[in-house]
């Protein structure tokens, strides 16, 4: 038997627009609206998922204009796991190379990693970095040379860069196919075990090094290497990314994707 849904028009900047709510419709779906358990409307769930990544508010402080926050983070726990926020910035990043006049898929990606500080919610899975001097969780991302999310992989912060190589070249091979060739990293991914991961799935490793520079030590801004550093600058914008507040490294994960998201949906559609 159908039911009228309940609605939930808002009015905040987080909100998305109608022509970002056309594109992202298809992916949230993963049932009809006239299924007996439906009984809010998608898109005031998903308006509610991006005010909290971009506020980064408590769960239960979420407006009350959005869906019950009970229902919000049920529907985001069926998103992550069905990893349809992957396929929709995967789907996105195709559109902005094509519009930028470039291959669908990369040739060439950089890979970083970055600690975020941890709370009690994420509990165990919380390391001590020892070059940052923070306990957290550590970051670790592929972009193309855009900027645009290719691949996220979340460990403890005492995880070192290097060892998550290949699982980052495994996720951008499942988005982006074989057509990868060549990976940008800094420093920290130096050593025969990062190259060798990178090797064995037919990707070459360049490690970008600093100048070597006399007397005093100042910024400098590395061919590829600050790509990957602007879009961590962009995620950081996004409250909820700056702690570590979830309690499963899948949603930690998953709102990183939610933010590239949203990035895209506003360099494309405003």
């Amino acid at each position: 038997m159908s039911h009228a849904l309940i609605s939930y028009p808002t009015n905040y900047p987080s909100d998305c627009s109608d022509d970002q709510w056309e594109f992202c419709a298809p992916y949230l779906c993963l049932m009809t609206e006239a299924a007996p358990q439906r009984r809010h409307c998608l898109r005031g769930v998903f308006n509610a998922l991006r005010y909290l990544v971009k506020t980064g508010c408590p769960w239960r402080y979420l407006p009350s204009d959005f869906p019950p926050y009970s229902v919000v983070y049920q529907q985001t726990e069926r998103w992550v796991r069905s990893g349809v926020f992957e396929a929709m910035a995967d789907d996105l990043r195709r559109l902005i190379r094509v519009l930028d006049q470039r291959h669908h898929n990369p040739s060439a990606m950089i890979v970083d990693g970055r600690t975020i500080q941890s709370m009690p919610e994420s509990g165990s899975r919380a390391g001590y970095d020892g070059y940052k001097r923070k306990k957290g969780s550590k970051v670790h991302v592929a972009v193309d040379t855009l900027g645009n999310l290719l691949a996220v992989v979340v460990t403890p912060a005492n995880e070192q860069e290097r060892h998550q190589v290949g699982k980052l070249c495994d996720q951008v091979r499942d988005g982006c196919g074989q057509r990868v060739r060549i990976s940008y990293a800094d420093q920290g991914y130096t050593g025969e075990e990062a190259r060798e991961q990178c090797e064995q799935r037919g990707i070459e490793l360049v490690v970008v090094k600093l100048p070597k520079m006399e007397g005093e030590k100042k910024f400098v801004l590395l061919p590829k290497r600050w790509v990957v550093e602007r879009s961590f600058a962009w995620l950081n914008r996004f409250r909820r990314l700056a702690r570590d507040y979830e309690r499963m490294a899948a949603h930690l994960a998953g709102y990183h994707w939610v933010a590239a998201i949203m990035l895209a949906l506003n360099s494309l559609l405003g």
